[in-house]
């Protein structure tokens, strides 16, 4: 098959794309630094640095092996019709609507998640088992896996039957899309807490005792709505700690990894709740959402042109994937490819904001609690705990981390 001017230039992108991160690897690798920076010592051993040294270069060759499957079967597909092969064979089963588009996209989704499935093995019972992490059954991987695809289906589904049924019926079909888009969202993001966590994790509420009055202090002082405080069951899956709040108005949840709670003092557990009430303070969440919000009505109104039939650049498109009809499904796939590029664009300045939220938050946190060596004792843990990359290149960070290093926090903490 010959590929037309705009395929190349796709190609030449994504191979430019690939090769970058190639190149940020390599530089984050030599960046890694076998003695264990003065902030650390006396509290992470020689061996333990060690070893997040070798879990950082796992991790990398890991990282750089998924992105080539990943990419090398996105170009074969393309380049021997896949896309255009797939679209015929559903149209020839179901004929030209919405059925036809559900099939076309379901079988892609089920098609990409089969073959990744061996690399989510290797990752959960090969690399993170090596490392002290992983303590997934295989009957826990087997669950999760089978309530992933049913949620995808009994959410996925009947949004993508509503997408593609505006764009084929709705006159400025894009900005119904997108109204359609942003309200599922803000609906999940207000269930979530409620009805889909607790699908994966047990939420107990946190006992009565000095470390809940404390926290329960510092929420009243922050002057933050605090709806529930949960101990997540998150040691049944892996050794890693985090904490994290979500839900809208009541639905607010303060939820603390059972790991965290085991390994952090009081002063330190409030640190870290003060750091996450520190993001709503200083309304990072509803930036961030109203960030997405005007990211993804762009994004919608560049699909309504990618898909119009009547437009030159969308039969360039199509003809570049080998896609004899134009359509509204296969758009979405297509789009999302061509748009690959844009994507890379906006994560980068999307991290580089969210690097500044975390900053703002450490220092929020600090200034409340009165303690910032308390946040610094908890990140040092969680450090340790996770065996974080100490020294991260700063290509890296530029292109990937949504936080700081975290030696950089450290600084900015004691600097207050």
């Amino acid at each position: 098959m010959d590929i037309n001017a705009l395929g190349i230039a796709i190609l030449l992108i994504l191979f430019l794309l690939w090769n970058l991160d190639f190149v940020v690897t390599l530089l984050n690798l030599r960046a890694l630094r076998p003695e264990v920076p003065a902030e650390f010592e006396g509290i992470i051993p020689a061996s333990e640095h060690q070893k997040s040294l070798a879990y950082a270069r796992a991790s990398a060759r890991f990282g750089l092996v998924e992105s080539l499957v990943s990419l090398s079967t996105l170009l074969v597909f393309w380049l021997i019709g896949g896309f255009g092969w797939l679209d015929s064979l559903c149209r020839s089963w179901l004929g030209d609507g919405i059925p036809a588009g559900l099939l076309f996209l379901a079988l892609l989704f089920i098609g990409n998640h089969l073959l990744h499935l061996p690399l989510s093995i290797y990752s959960t019972f090969v690399l993170e088992e090596r490392f002290g992490f992983n303590r997934t059954t295989p009957r826990l991987f087997i669950t999760d896996e089978i309530k992933n695809l049913l949620l995808s289906a009994a959410l996925g589904l009947p949004l993508l039957a509503g997408l593609l049924w505006i764009f084929q019926n709705v006159p400025q079909a894009w900005l119904w899309a997108w109204l359609l888009f942003t309200t599922v969202q803000l609906l999940l993001t207000w269930a979530a807490p409620t009805w889909i966590l607790p699908l994966y994790n047990r939420f107990t509420p946190m006992e009565e005792g000095p470390t809940r009055s404390a926290i329960e202090s510092m929420a009243e002082k922050c002057g933050f709505p605090l709806g529930e405080i949960s101990v997540m069951d998150g040691s049944k899956r892996s050794t890693k700690a985090n904490a994290y709040f979500t839900g809208f108005g009541k639905t607010k949840k303060i939820a603390l990894y059972d790991t965290l709670v085991e390994e952090q003092t009081r002063d330190e557990l409030v640190a870290v709740l003060a750091h996450e009430i520190g993001h709503f303070k200083c309304r990072h969440i509803i930036k961030r959402i109203a960030m997405a919000v005007m990211q993804t009505a762009v994004l919608f109104f560049l699909l309504g042109r990618v898909i119009d039939s009547q437009s030159p650049f969308a039969r360039e498109l199509f003809d570049a994937f080998f896609v004899p009809e134009i359509s509204a499904h296969v758009g979405l796939v297509l789009f999302a490819i061509l748009f690959s590029p844009v994507s890379r664009i906006l994560s980068v300045l999307g991290n580089r904001s969210s690097r500044q939220h975390e900053f703002e938050a450490d220092a929020y946190a600090a200034q409340v609690t009165g303690q910032p060596e308390a946040l610094i004792s908890a990140l040092k843990k969680l450090s340790v705990k996770n065996l974080s990359n100490l020294t991260p290149h700063p290509a890296r960070v530029f292109l990937d981390h949504s936080h700081p290093p975290v030696l950089i926090r450290i600084a900015a903490l004691r600097s207050l």
